[in-house]
């Protein structure tokens, strides 16, 4: 027993850690980021505060969501997910900028690649783990298994699209162009919002849960 939780957690923790390098993957290929991201972003450009704090900010008010709902959904990766996943986030991009600067097209394509399927692995990890998932994750899964209103992967699409509208009418509002639009959606965040809840859990069944038992 006390090994399987050793192993839930660093599941946990090595979930939470790829995910955030998976969005810094996201900002290389620049066509657009994860829908929640997205959302983020779209923030980003009508919030005068850093990236990471206002992540900090908007990921509490999920974070009291899911408190009031079903507080089965919080745990270790909830809170390392709260406090410091937007620092993950800028680390990770800059740590990559750093060694690869501004890839050409080909690059971007690879970048996007490699962030939507560690996206989608890293988060297998952390549900399997059970030690909570990020405030986000849990609004789905409360919807889905909580109030027992369709199943995880299709609100899973609808909340992705539901974030995606919203950051790139905030990017508008904010005064972005057609242009810069990249930035804030496109392309990988279109295929992330489809095949995300899917994606996520194909990895469970084959990958985490196997990893789990043994």
């Amino acid at each position: 027993m006390k090994d399987k939780l050793k192993k839930r957690i660093w599941m946990c923790l090595f979930g939470v850690l790829a995910a955030g390098f998976s969005v810094g993957l996201f900002r290389m290929a620049s066509f657009g980021v994860d829908p929640y991201q997205a959302l983020m972003n779209g923030l980003h450009t009508v919030v005068p505060l850093d990236f990471g704090t206002m992540y900090m900010i908007a990921t509490g008010v999920l974070l009291l969501f899911s408190l009031i709902a079903d507080r089965h959904y919080i745990g270790i990766v909830t809170f390392i997910n709260t406090f410091f996943f937007g620092y993950i986030v800028e680390g990770s991009h800059h740590f990559l900028k750093s060694i690869f600067g501004t890839p050409g097209f080909l690059g971007r394509v690879l970048f996007l690649i490699a962030g939507i399927v560690l996206m989608c692995f890293a988060s297998a990890f952390y549900f399997v783990a059970d030690l909570g998932v990020s405030t986000y994750d849990a609004v789905s899964l409360i919807v889905a298994d909580t109030w027992k209103i369709g199943k995880f992967k299709y609100d899973r699409i609808i909340a992705d699209l539901v974030c995606v509208v919203l950051g790139v009418t905030l990017f508008f509002i904010s005064g972005g162009s057609f242009k810069d639009i990249g930035t804030i959606a496109g392309v990988g965040t279109v295929i992330t919002a489809f095949f995300m809840g899917p994606l996520i859990d194909f990895f469970e069944e084959k990958v985490t849960k196997p990893l789990l038992a043994k």
